[in-house]
């Protein structure tokens, strides 16, 4: 057989490898309005930059009559290609081919695209739309999703890594996503839980649907197991391309920077976002927004634990993590699930070389019976541990309340914040005002005559002393006291300040964590 022979079997064996499961299943594929595994890949990355590789991968099972069964590529792709003009490596498991399900080899092709993007140091994608382990092929399939959750512990910190939830994610399938750094679903395709409906059934006796056990708003609203919500798979791709503007391709690299741009200030104008009132809730985005390039701000987790808002946005062109507490919620108190959504956050941008702007508005963490007994000590300090463990650069500002746990937890300079400022609105102080009088002055109030005017002589009594930022900023826990609407300016000088900072921790293997 000579070249041209040889190479128009190639191509018929090409052919018959980019059919995945054939007509029928794309078909079935395409009517729940799920796309392709390869359309899906070609809609992310750039134009004409997807490079497949182990297309000609099969399968090795023989049990159960598998070895008379032909899966094209093992119902996986594997490739790499660009995102935004960045190398990328990226799999996309093909349900039309065995309803994806992950055996052996299937397995060998995704952990060798996650060794080439972590020796390559390119960020990793995974598209997962899977019915889980291959069940025919037994232990192998357990072995091949044990390979790959060793490959996202190692990665972890060095690479980004990126899941898209676009089908069933289910049983031992759901770890890969959960040690990856963010999770992306989509309304009424994606899927997660560890056992199924049928299962529950079963073993309990409950009846649930797929959707309300493990659909993708359950895991945005719920879980906080899913970082991205969308309405289509083309607004997840877009909502994927934006994020990866914001984050750096490695951990030895600093995200890439932008032309800057001024806020949009006739829309988000500090003073005209914070009332006179100092009980009056506002929504602390807005503040964000007059602080970034653009207005710009991309929050994740946005529907989960809203007492709490982490972001990316641009300050002066360069890439900015946000934490702030949400006053709408809650009053942005720290809880069990903020505390988990704010620690995580924080330790990804210390590892990614983002730096980390605070802002504090908080009346300190959520008291209550069931808060206690969830753990909130545990998780609480968590928060704690991922401020203190950072080397970025960390600035903090207190905008109206800091009380209690609450002024620690969020950036003080106790754990190590650069730098500290705080408006004329500050209130800094063990508890607030009513609660701290009535246990100083308890003795006073009991004995008076009119106790509900001694208590309220008392209350601003202590308002006066501490319903201010001047006694913290007395004691150099303040670095400055500033007025609002040059806030932006002076964050940008810290940020500018700090960019080279150099700090060395104890050496050590790793610290552990409040887990």
């Amino acid at each position: 057989m000579g070249l041209k022979e040889k190479t128009s079997d190639l191509k018929v064996r090409m052919r018959n490898a980019l059919k995945g499961g054939g007509d029928k299943a794309i078909e079935k594929q395409k009517a729940v309005g799920k796309l392709t595994a390869r359309e899906r890949i070609l809609a992310l990355l750039d134009p004409k930059s997807f490079h497949e590789y182990d297309l000609f991968v099969e399968h090795a099972a023989k049990d159960f009559d598998m070895d008379k069964k032909y899966l094209p590529g093992d119902g996986v792709l594997t490739g790499t290609g660009t995102l935004s003009g960045h190398p990328v490596c990226i799999y996309a498991q093909d349900f039309t081919v065995a309803g994806g399900s992950l055996g052996w080899m299937h397995a060998k092709k995704i952990t060798k695209i996650m060794d080439h993007a972590l020796k390559l140091k390119v960020p990793l994608i995974g598209i997962n739309d899977s019915g889980g382990a291959r069940i025919q092929e037994g232990v192998n399939s357990l072995a091949g999703y044990g390979e790959i959750f060793f490959r996202n512990t190692l990665a972890s910190g060095v690479i980004p890594q990126i899941s898209v939830i676009l089908g069933p994610c289910a049983g031992g399938a759901v770890y890969s996503p959960a040690l990856t750094d963010f999770v992306f679903v989509v309304d009424k395709i994606s899927k997660m839980f560890i056992t199924g409906p049928e299962v529950i059934k079963s073993v309990l006796g409950e009846e649930i649907s797929m959707e309300a056990l493990g659909g993708a708003r359950v895991h945005c609203e719920t879980t906080g197991n899913a970082h991205f919500y969308a309405e289509s798979e083309e607004q997840c791709f877009s909502q994927i391309k934006k994020l990866a503007s914001f984050i750096p391709w490695n951990n030895t690299r600093k995200a890439e920077r932008f032309p800057k741009k001024s806020p949009k200030t006739r829309q988000y104008k500090i003073d005209n976002i914070i009332s006179e009132d100092p009980k009056e809730p506002y929504d602390v985005r807005d503040i964000i927004k007059s602080l970034t390039d653009d207005s710009d701000f991309l929050e994740i987790m946005e529907m989960f634990a809203q007492n709490m808002v982490i972001g990316f946005g641009r300050m002066n062109g360069e890439t900015v993590g946000f934490v702030a507490n949400q006053p709408m919620v809650l009053a942005g108190v720290l809880d069990v699930d903020s505390s988990d959504k704010a620690a995580r956050f924080i330790r990804y941008c210390d590892a990614f070389n983002i730096p980390l702007i605070t802002l504090v508005d908080l009346p300190g963490y959520l008291p209550g019976v069931d808060q206690e007994h969830a753990g909130v000590i545990r998780h609480g300090a968590k928060v704690l541990y991922a401020y203190s463990e950072a080397t970025v650069p960390k600035i903090t500002l207190i905008m109206r309340k800091a009380y209690g746990g609450g002024y620690i937890a969020m950036c003080s300079h106790h754990l190590r914040a650069d730098f500290v400022f705080a408006w004329p609105t500050a209130e800094i102080a063990v508890m607030g005002p009513e609660g701290a009088a009535n246990i100083i002055f308890r003795k006073e109030i009991a004995h008076a005559k009119d106790p509900d005017k001694v208590r309220q002589e008392k209350v601003e009594e202590y308002k006066e002393k501490f319903a201010n930022p001047y006694v913290a900023a007395a004691y150099g826990y303040i670095d400055a006291v500033i007025e609002p609407n040059e806030t932006r300016k002076i964050l940008i000088h810290a940020l500018e300040i700090s960019a080279e900072k150099d700090v060395r921790m104890p050496t050590k293997k790793h610290g552990i964590p409040p887990f």
